[in-house]
C-alpha cells in the first residue's frame, strides 16, 4: 500500500488499498492502526481534506473497525550514508 506522508494532528501517514478497502493511518507517536470496510470516497475526502485530522476524528476513527499494525520503518536506508560514514575503531582497515 502506498502512503501519504502528511502533517495533521497526530496523523503522520495515512494509505489506502480500494481493492481490500483497507485505510491505514500512522501517528506521530509511531502506532498506526488499519480501519476495515472503508470505502474510496471516505478516502478520498481525507486524502485531499484541508483538515485531515478533523476528517479522520468525526468521519472514521468510531466509524470503523480497526487493528494494530506494524509500524512502517521511520526511514527509509539511504546507500550514500553507508560510503560516508566514518570508520570504525575496531582496529580494520
Amino acid at each position: 500500500m502506498e502512503m501519504k506522508r502528511i502533517n495533521a494532528g497526530k496523523l503522520r501517514a495515512i494509505g489506502y488499498d480500494p481493492r481490500e478497502r483497507i485505510l491505514r493511518v500512522e501517528f506521530d507517536d509511531g502506532r498506526a492502526l488499519e480501519y476495515t470496510g472503508v470505502g474510496n470516497e471516505v478516502w478520498r475526502r481525507l486524502s485531499t481534506s484541508g483538515s485531515a485530522w478533523s476528517y479522520y476524528r468525526d468521519n472514521v476513527e468510531e466509524e470503523f473497525s480497526s487493528r494494530s499494525a506494524a509500524a512502517a520503518p521511520s526511514k527509509k536506508s539511504n546507500p550514500l550514508e553507508d560510503l560516508f560514514k566514518p570508520a570504525s575503531d575496531d582496529g580494520t582497515k
